[in-house]
């Protein structure tokens, strides 16, 4: 019984943000699409600066549950711009959370209605987000040879020329990085010494052809690339590198501290040629290599379990996130008190899934 009542309150940690985020779905959704018909004979400036408040009042609710509700410590080493810019952000790929992460740099900067994501195909099936995030200005990638380079230009090239604000994020590895899975580090390793490239122990070898296409299409309207290195410390961590916590393990706060190492990349000392982008983009995944040799395997144990550099504790307010989680869960409440409301509720659930599995099929 005693087990029982142990394993049933570690549940409820990420059972309330999971039905408060998820229940929150069908009422944002509901939000954005009464604004996309009143914008509809609107210059497309105005829907996507109302959409991209949104955005932003979704994903602080987000962040609330993520960094208010879980207490982790964001641990920040290097300068990050505290004003926006576009930019497209790298980064290392090893959990669900890593999506998160991206939010918790965007909110730093005031752009968190800003982030759009290169998404792999896959998840565009995801009830109402899939539909949402493509909306939004998400861009749905096919792998290797099913890439489809003139799609991703084209929509890039729609959102410069509206002026779209982009803080675009990537994950150059493709897939995430797990050290159990010894069958996928050993092909991309041998990927790469094949390629005459320098072999990877704790990254992927990164793929060029979404990183090269998001820069070539955008580059006379980006400021900078972002590199981010991320760590996630496990709770009674004995320092060697183990699977990254899932979205649902982070919210049963099994994750004390998040390590962010960030690196602004000026536009101009990015090589514009694919294949010399290759090679640049390999090289950042060495300096990423290096930072977690070192952050996981030094030889010294002043210099493990952290980056190189000054550290900055990073506390995000709940100014910034609990008026979020108030106004959504408040107009939930609200929809959910009345018959008719809860019809309006089941049936965005059902129709909005159906209707966007349709819309992002159509347009596949």
């Amino acid at each position: 019984m005693l087990l029982s009542l142990v394993l049933h309150t570690y549940s409820m940690r990420y059972l309330l943000p999971g039905v408060v985020l998820l229940g929150s779905a069908p009422t944002y959704v509901l939000a954005w699409g009464v604004w996309r018909l009143l914008s509809a004979f609107l210059p497309s400036r105005f829907y996507q600066a109302v959409d991209d408040r949104l955005y932003w009042v979704y994903q602080s609710m987000v962040l609330f549950f993520f960094e208010n509700y879980t207490g982790v410590q964001i641990l920040l080493y290097g300068d990050l711009p505290k004003s926006k810019e576009n930019i497209i952000y790298l980064a290392n790929h090893q959990s669900t959370v890593d999506w998160i992460v991206a939010d918790v740099l965007a909110i730093r900067q005031n752009a968190l209605g800003h982030v759009r994501y290169v998404l792999k195909d896959g998840l565009k099936w995801l009830p109402l987000y899939g539909f949402y995030f493509s909306q939004h200005g998400g861009i749905y990638v096919k792998r290797s040879a099913k890439f489809n380079e003139k799609d991703m230009r084209k929509k890039l090239q729609s959102y410069v020329n509206a002026g779209t604000p982009m803080y675009l994020v990537i994950f150059p590895e493709g897939t995430r990085y797990n050290p159990g899975q010894t069958e996928l580090l050993s092909a991309s390793q041998a990927f790469a010494a094949q390629q005459g490239l320098p072999v990877l122990k704790h990254v992927l070898t990164p793929r060029i052809k979404a990183t090269y296409v998001a820069f070539d299409s955008m580059k006379n309207y980006l400021d900078a690339i972002y590199d981010v290195t991320v760590v996630y410390e496990w709770k009674d961590n004995k320092g060697q590198r183990e699977e990254s916590p899932s979205m649902t393990e982070f919210l049963c706060k099994e994750c004390p501290a998040i390590h962010i190492h960030f690196d602004r990349i000026d536009k101009k000392d990015v090589p514009e040629e694919q294949e010399y982008m290759r090679r640049w983009l390999h090289e950042r995944f060495e300096i990423k290599d290096k930072l977690l040799i070192e952050f996981f395997d030094s030889p010294d144990p002043e210099r493990r379990n952290k980056f190189p550099g000054k550290c900055i504790h990073s506390k995000l307010s709940l100014k910034k996130t609990l008026p979020s989680l108030l106004i959504l869960s408040g107009m939930t409440a609200g929809l959910l008190m009345t018959e008719v409301g809860r019809k309006l509720y089941v049936n965005t659930w059902l129709c909005g899934t159906l209707l966007g599995c349709l819309w992002v099929s159509i347009r596949a």
